[in-house]
């Protein structure tokens, strides 16, 4: 750890072969590609760095977007000792160490922007074991992550630092990627339109990765371009990004749900097949696609439950991939069907009133009375049976004594649930006509 310390730096060595992604590191923040909701002129960084005002930062990204060369020009651009730290591989002794060497630099008048690489991998403790430090000055605090901060991180942590979010490069900054490292290397890459482009979509929107495929083509030996079938059998395709535990899957059985609640059926297939082909447990996307059924299609179209639970059945006995084409059709069937989440509101809306009115008991009349002394006591008395009344409908008042009438269900004017609003409507009027009898 001597490096941290203001001590002379070590000779230069002569240099090695250096990997193409170090090669083309940017040297200024004007040269970085992509990200510029935060680096643009009016973006949060841009900002910053024109007020010369620089807070603590995190950023939230996917893997290859620039968030540690981007911490480091920002450490050039504002003067700052750049340290860089990963949170996998370093413990508290090294912590200490970071901050006593930045406490010196401080005493020397130089700040220090410390760059904490997978910083949610820091538990709770080690994380406040940074606030004294930030909030003193010692270290501006820039730390990078894959998963969500607001979940990973501790909300003092989060309260001293901005969260900018960055993306996955598109087509236009993959290729703009790909014609900087063909300049670098002095030469085009030996492939034809078509072969071009499905190299930038192997990318994935990860620009380390894609220079890393552009290095291994680099290698081939040949003077005429090459086409698709050449360039997916020489290159491993890059797996997609798909993390069964992690943000990305919240995120695509959220775009399956949504697609579906929007019957978007096209969508709905491509977003179930992401994360089959990302490796998702397809059990769990059975027992999703059924809370689907019950949330967003309900009783408008009460079939479409059996159908999920058929489509689980089969996929249960036919295994994969054979079953998960059963899970594809209930999806389709979903994506398609009437849609109405009025059972599903009047389910919350009966479990909050039940949470006010928990200790109120029933009326006496519908309360069961099979010994002598619950008759005296009342219970049972007036209750009137329903198969004895004109209709086959009493109109009493089932909910506790003294509770105004609750009105959960409110079906909607689609599908089945049309049929329902109307006998709601009916027994409605009956109740209606009922009191106004009794009164």
């Amino acid at each position: 750890m001597a490096d941290l310390f203001d001590s002379d730096p070590p000779p230069a060595k002569p240099a090695g072969p250096r990997p193409l992604a170090d090669r083309l590191r940017p040297r200024a923040l004007s040269q970085v590609i992509g990200q510029q909701q935060v680096l643009g002129p009016d973006a949060p960084l841009g900002a910053m760095l024109a007020s010369g005002s620089l807070s603590s930062l995190v950023f939230w990204g996917p893997p290859g977007v620039g968030k540690t060369t981007i911490a480091r020009l920002l450490a050039n651009e504002s003067d700052l000792h750049f340290v860089q730290i990963s949170a996998i591989f370093t413990g508290v002794p090294d912590l200490r160490k970071v901050f006593e060497a930045a406490k010196i630099r401080r005493a020397n008048g130089q700040g220090t922007l410390l760059f904490v690489d997978e910083i949610h991998r820091f538990n709770k403790a080690q994380q406040d074991g940074f606030l004294p430090y930030m909030e003193d000055g010692t270290i501006l605090l820039v730390g990078a992550t894959t998963e969500n901060p607001s979940f990973e991180l501790n909300a003092a942590l989060l309260s001293r630092s901005q969260v900018l979010i960055l993306t996955r490069l598109n087509e236009d900054d993959l290729e703009l990627l790909a014609q900087r490292a063909e300049a670098e290397l002095g030469r085009g890459l030996p492939l034809d339109a078509p072969a071009r482009a499905a190299l930038i979509n192997m990318a994935d929107g990860d620009g380390r990765s894609l220079l890393n495929l552009i290095e291994q083509i680099a290698g081939w030996k040949t003077d005429k371009p090459l086409g698709v079938d050449t360039l997916t059998s020489r290159l491993m395709k890059r797996a997609a990004k798909y993390d069964k535990s992690g943000d990305e899957h919240y995120n695509l059985i959220s775009a399956l749900h949504k697609s579906v609640r929007g019957s978007d059926p096209d969508a709905a297939l491509y977003w179930l097949a992401r994360m089959l082909t990302g490796g998702e447990d397809p059990r769990y996307l059975a027992r999703r696609i059924v809370r689907m059924a019950v949330e967003d299609i309900g009783l408008a179209d009460p079939q479409a439950q059996h159908i999920c639970l058929q489509a689980w059945e089969t996929y249960e006995r036919l295994g994969s991939p054979e079953g998960e084409l059963a899970l594809g059709q209930a999806v389709t069937y979903l994506a398609l069907a009437p849609k109405s989440n009025a059972g599903y509101v009047a389910f919350k809306a009966a479990m909050v009133a039940a949470k006010k009115t928990g200790s109120e008991p029933p009326p006496a009349h519908i309360l069961n009375a099979p010994t002598t002394l619950m008759k005296e006591q009342g219970f049972g008395a007036g209750y009137a049976y329903d198969h004895d009344a004109e209709d086959g409908f009493s109109g009493q008042d089932y909910f506790p004594e003294g509770m105004k009438r609750g009105i959960y269900y409110l079906p909607v004017d689609r599908g089945f649930e049309r049929d329902l609003k109307k006998r709601l409507d009916f027994f409605a009027g009956l109740r209606a006509k009922r009191k106004a009898r009794q009164n």
